[in-house]
């Protein structure tokens, strides 16, 4: 059935079809449509669940992980400083190896106080042991939380994973989804069956303490392992997922147009959609440029970033937040995956976005022509670019209107 929905439905509609049995609620902006659509499901009988309200969201995340526990099929919803008032249980649930699904709407941290698209509050949790999508579009929100499912579920992943979705862009706006039957999502995804798990009648212990000369560096490795294969997975899942619904997202990156591209630009989220369209512009003006969506940040696409590296001449990475190191985050991993190949490419960072900012046509355009440029000297003059600041200090200022 095709429908016009939101983005923050679409993680609704998801998490419904993906029969989650215990959901978690606690409302936040932009993100509390997501909660409340799943609660008008379970009232009305659609969704045999579990719906429980509770005071906060590291008490959502403490719930998820605690019927988790004893093999229920988990689901919460959160943004910027609920996120962040998780963070604590996020480190406990992938400590625990529990496969909990959460949306996250992509939202600026304050101060000062906005409600706008940034990335900086799932960054903050990157080194949880999560793992992160970053969602382009309202259909790929809904076929990722589908997915992510059968992912975390993996007795050889056994992790948690979070979609990220732009706040307002995403999580308000409407666009065309495909919501599949239920019948068919039942065939793809099979009900979560949980070894071992609380049980009265089977009782085990979870999370006791550990000593260092005992297994708790060994219990981190098996965690760093298991990531590496959830990169595997993942590209499986994508693959049968599209043999099923005739859908696929490239696994963990997309490549758009990279044959012969002297410049590529890395993005994520909802810039993928404009810098889409500016690649197609350009290419038919004779521009050598393409484009590499970033859709799984962790666990970090090392040997497909790496690969690009080793083609192409040029990459401009874009990240919508800051790490207050240097640069940006993805710039830093990109950077890390080039290092040690021969003949590397200029990478260069541009920071475009921040705090919801638009990022229109001529944003991107800037950028390739930015990245142009560089390639054409030979060498970069910085490595950290601010894209449109109003005062226009050490910034590539963009012409042409609102395009």
């Amino acid at each position: 059935m095709k429908t016009m929905i939101t983005g923050n439905y679409a993680s609704s509609y998801g998490a419904k079809l993906a029969r989650a049995e215990v959901i978690a609620a606690y409302p936040i902006t932009p993100q509390t449509s997501v909660v409340e659509k799943l609660a008008e499901f379970v009232s009305n009988g659609e969704l045999d669940c579990k719906f429980i309200k509770v005071e906060s969201e590291h008490s959502a995340m403490s719930a998820c992980i605690s019927a988790a526990n004893t093999g229920a099929r988990t689901f919460t919803a959160t943004s910027a400083h609920g996120l962040a008032l998780m963070h604590e249980m996020l480190m406990w649930a992938a400590g625990a190896r529990l496969p909990v699904v959460m949306t996250n709407v992509n939202r600026a941290m304050a101060p000062p106080w906005s409600v706008w698209a940034d990335h900086q509050d799932s960054i903050a949790q990157r080194d949880t042991g999560w793992m992160q999508f970053y969602c382009e579009n309202n259909q790929e929100v809904l076929d990722t939380v589908i997915q992510a499912y059968k992912i975390c579920e993996d007795p050889k992943v056994m992790l948690p994973a979070m979609m990220c979705l732009d706040a307002f862009f995403l999580s308000h706006t409407y666009e065309t989804v495909d919501i599949p039957t239920q019948e068919k999502v039942d065939e793809f995804l099979p009900p979560f069956e949980l070894e071992y798990k609380l049980d009265v009648d089977d009782p085990h212990m979870f999370g006791t303490i550990c000593f260092p000369h005992q297994w708790f560096m060994e219990w981190r490795y098996k965690m760093a392992e298991d990531l590496e294969y959830a990169k595997k997975k993942i590209k499986e899942v994508d693959q049968e997922f599209q043999e099923k619904f005739g859908r696929s997202y490239g696994g963990l990156i997309e490549e758009y147009r990279t044959e012969n591209a002297d410049v590529v630009m890395v993005a994520a989220g909802t810039n993928v959609s404009t810098a889409r369209e500016v690649v197609d512009q350009m290419r038919d003006e004779g521009y050598n440029v393409g484009l590499v969506k970033m859709r799984v940040f962790r666990p970090f696409p090392h040997e497909e970033i790496q690969d690009i590296a080793k083609r192409i001449k040029m990459i401009a990475v874009t990240d919508r937040t800051y790490t207050y190191g240097y640069g940006g985050p993805f710039f830093a991993e990109v950077k890390g995956s080039a290092y040690g190949i021969d003949k590397p490419p200029i990478i260069k960072n541009y920071l475009l976005g921040v705090g919801g900012r638009d990022v229109r046509p001529v944003t991107v355009r800037a950028v390739f022509m930015d990245a142009l440029r560089v390639l054409e000297e030979g060498k970069v003059d910085k490595d950290v670019e601010w894209v449109e600041l109003k005062d226009g200090r050490d910034t590539i200022i963009s012409t042409g209107g609102d395009e």
